[in-house]
C-alpha cells in the first residue's frame, strides 16, 4: 500500500484567504514549509525566505510580526500535511481495529513522502526547540496531545464496542505507539534507511493485534 500525501490541499489552503494580506501570508506560508522543516527555525534566515518567496523583507514583515511567526504558522501548515494523509486513511477504516491499525502501516508511506520534505515536523520541531523556543516546543507538544487523544479515543471507543479487551490502558497504549514511530523516524532518517520503518511499524501492529479482544 502506497499513499502519497495529497497536494491538492494546497490550492485549497492557497484560496482560504479571502483579502489581499491573507493570500499573501498563505503563499509565504506555503513557498517556505519546506525549508523551515529542513533547515529547521534557527537554520533558516530571513534571505531563505525572501528568495524562496520572491517578496521583500518589509513585506515578509508587512505580513508576519517577526521569523518565529512565520515558524509557527509553517509548523501548523506542515503538521497538518501528515495529519490529512493519516485522517483519510482512519476515515476509510471501517472498524476501530482497523483505524488502529492505520497506525501500523500509513506512517511508513508518509515518512517516505515527507522525507522528501525534511522529515516529520513534529519530531523535527521537538527536537529543535526544546527548552530554547518555547513557543515551537508547545506547539510540538500540542501535536503530540492531540495525536495521543485521537488514539486513545479509538480505543476507548474499541473497547466499548468489543473489538478491544476490556481494561486495556488507552493512554499507555497511545504513547507506545507514538513513541515507537517517531523513534522509527528518527532511526529511519539518520541511517538515510527508510525500511527501518517496517520493523517499527510490524511491532506497531503486533501491539495492536495484542489487545484485539
Amino acid at each position: 500500500m502506497f499513499v502519497k500525501i495529497n497536494t491538492n490541499w494546497y490550492i485549497c489552503y492557497m484560496n482560504v484567504g479571502t483579502t489581499k494580506a491573507e493570500r499573501t501570508r498563505n503563499f509565504i506560508i506555503e513557498k517556505t514549509a519546506e525549508i523551515f522543516n529542513r533547515k529547521g527555525y534557527a537554520g533558516t534566515s530571513m534571505s531563505d525566505i525572501t528568495e524562496a518567496t520572491g517578496l521583500t523583507k518589509g513585506s515578509i514583515y508587512g505580513n508576519f510580526e517577526n521569523k518565529e511567526e512565520v515558524a509557527l504558522a509553517v509548523f501548523e501548515y506542515n503538521r497538518s500535511l501528515v495529519f490529512n494523509t493519516v485522517q483519510a486513511q482512519l476515515e476509510k477504516a471501517e472498524t476501530y481495529f482497523e483505524k488502529l491499525m492505520v497506525y501500523g502501516h500509513v506512517y511508513r508511506d508518509v515518512i517516505a513522502s515527507v522525507g522528501n520534505r525534511g522529515g516529520c515536523p513534529i519530531l523535527n520541531t521537538a527536537v529543535e526547540a526544546d527548552d530554547t523556543n518555547v513557543p515551537l516546543q508547545l506547539s510540538a507538544a500540542k501535536a503530540l496531545f492531540s495525536w495521543k487523544k485521537s488514539i486513545v479515543h479509538i480505543i476507548e471507543k474499541g473497547a466499548e464496542a468489543g473489538e478491544f479487551r476490556q481494561g486495556v490502558n488507552a493512554e499507555q497504549m497511545a504513547v507506545s505507539i507514538i513513541a515507537l514511530i517517531e523513534g522509527g523516524v528518527m532511526f529511519s532518517k539518520v541511517t538515510n534507511d527508510y525500511g527501518n520503518m517496517d520493523h517499527v511499524l510490524a511491532t506497531v501492529q503486533a501491539l495492536v493485534r495484542v489487545i484485539k479482544a
